[in-house]
């Protein structure tokens, strides 16, 4: 096999020719890094490399229904034992896992060979992947954009073709919004599913979840099959799947209600790309047979956006604060902006935090609504084409000021000057759409199905109720059967990363 057939395989593929004997798990995983040694320099998606315990999986016998296939996982709450999971972070550059996450031994138990880590912004907390510790990293499609975050460097690599499917997690659209970023399928699983820890419990108070990003829908369907399944030390069990997800897109979905908006408070109206995405989406699928509405969008994404982000900057708080116990890590481990979130997590208090979790129930509700009378809600991913790397760079003064507050405890003040408003405008603008399936628990998938005129990709979202998991995929397999995307691959990157 040449690196041009093993790019373009899926994850699926790949493992029914080591299965037949057409290729051996060493030659995959050699064929893997000759495409990351092409184009990660460029890239900067994968920031850890995994290879002695990579070279030993190839030569023992590998079973399992991904075995052999070469495969990434994601710098955040993905451990594998004696490497470091920095989470983007500079105070856990040393901070070495004692063992596996359970999620990475149920990808080693699928046959997959983990040879590296990919890169994430600090903590997981942008929607872009750009951290002091690693750089920068950038989208195959158009090098001077991102590929999202926070599971950028996992997109990124499969864009790029190093592995045809990598790990990846969700807190606010951590999977999808890369995705769409990439022109790859990326789904959020319902609550529950997904496995976690034993390093931690549920992150986010069950808003976060474990997932991939992938070329194709069986190949998605197939590792979800891989991922779910029961917590041992859960708090609750979620209802499983009753049958396989490989199996369940096998059949064709029944005549679906869908209901579409492009609305956003945040940023009045989508970009007119990706109106056209979502628009040529809803023509293929009233072509395929399906009842398609536009609607007006069930909740505010405005005060949606103000409930998330008191969540995310209380739990980020927490997070700082249980990393400097833990490691004795400084301020100075930290970057300017995590400091000034915590800041402001801290200052706002647990009223404001308790208030946010109770306003929680009100979108879950609206949603539970909406299902009532439609399947699935369509909006774009993302609401303009992947930002420029370095476009919500804080300025240098900023940075100073962020740390100089964080140290003072001076939230309240900073609070006060309105900047909530401005980091929803800023951070969200772009990515107003994600967030609703994280604080509902509910699924949502983003799939490849619009390139711009500029050739970058624009994904589309659906939203669905609790449980519609397999639904959402048999609906993606249609959309990608009426308009396939496996063969699309970025022209080869051309920016070249300065030293970081």
């Amino acid at each position: 096999m040449n690196l041009d057939e093993y790019m373009g395989h899926d994850a699926t593929a790949l493992a029914e020719l080591v299965a037949a004997k057409q290729v051996t798990p060493k030659e995959l995983l050699d064929l893997a890094r000759k495409r990351a040694g092409q184009v990660n320099g460029k890239l900067n998606a994968i920031v850890i490399n995994i290879d002695r315990e990579a070279d030993e999986q190839v030569k023992g016998d590998l079973t399992g229904p991904f075995a052999g296939v070469p495969f990434l996982v994601k710098d955040l709450h993905q451990e594998y034992k004696g490497y470091p999971t920095t989470a983007g972070c500079r105070a856990l550059r040393n901070d070495v896992a004692t063992e596996n996450a359970l999620l990475v031994d149920r990808f080693l138990d699928a046959g997959l060979v983990i040879f590296g880590k990919t890169a994430t912004p600090e903590l997981g907390s942008k929607g872009i992947t750009e951290s002091k510790l690693w750089g920068p990293c950038r989208n195959p499609w158009d090098t001077s954009r991102t590929p999202g975050g926070s599971s950028g460097g996992s997109a990124a690599s499969v864009a790029a073709g190093i592995v045809p499917a990598a790990g990846a997690n969700d807190g606010g659209g951590s999977i999808r919004i890369p995705a769409a970023c990439n022109g790859l399928v990326g789904l959020k699983p319902s609550r529950g599913l997904a496995p976690y820890g034993p390093q931690r419990g549920e992150s986010m108070f069950g808003m976060a979840t474990e997932g991939v990003v992938a070329r194709t829908v069986r190949d998605t369907a197939g590792l979800m099959d891989v991922i779910v399944g029961r917590t041992p030390f859960a708090d609750y069990q979620a209802a499983m799947p009753s049958r396989k997800f490989a199996e369940a897109i096998k059949k064709k979905p029944r005549k679906l209600k869908i209901g579409f908006s492009a609305h956003s408070a945040i940023t009045g109206k989508a970009d007119p790309q990706a109106v056209a995405a979502m628009t040529a989406t809803a023509e293929l699928l009233t072509d395929l047979g399906h009842v398609v509405e536009e609607v007006a969008p069930p909740y505010d994404d405005k005060a949606l956006a103000q409930t998330f982000l008191t969540i995310w900057f209380a739990q980020l708080e927490g997070q700082v604060a249980e990393i400097k116990a833990r490691t004795g890590a400084k301020d100075s481990d930290f970057e300017p902006d995590t400091l000034a979130v915590a800041e402001i997590g801290r200052a706002s208090g647990v009223a404001a935090l308790m208030a946010a979790l109770g306003q929680v129930k009100e979108y879950t509700y609206a949603m539970e609504r909406f299902y009532a009378d439609h399947d699935f809600f369509l909006t774009p991913t993302i609401a303009c084409e992947p930002i420029k790397v370095g476009s919500l760079d804080t300025p240098v003064p900023l940075q100073v000021a962020a740390r100089v507050v964080h140290r003072v405890h001076a939230g309240k003040a900073l609070v006060r000057t309105g900047v909530i408003d401005q980091m929803i405008d800023d951070n969200l603008g772009w990515v107003p759409y994600t967030q609703l399936a994280n604080l509902t628990g509910r699924p949502a998938i983003t799939v490849p199905v619009h390139w711009t005129a500029d050739g970058l990709p624009l994904g589309v979202q659906f939203n669905g109720a609790l449980g519609a998991d397999a639904a959402l995929l048999q609906l993606a397999t249609q959309l990608e059967e009426a308009q396939p995307w496996i063969e699309r691959f970025p022209a080869e990157p051309k920016h070249h990363l300065s030293a970081v």
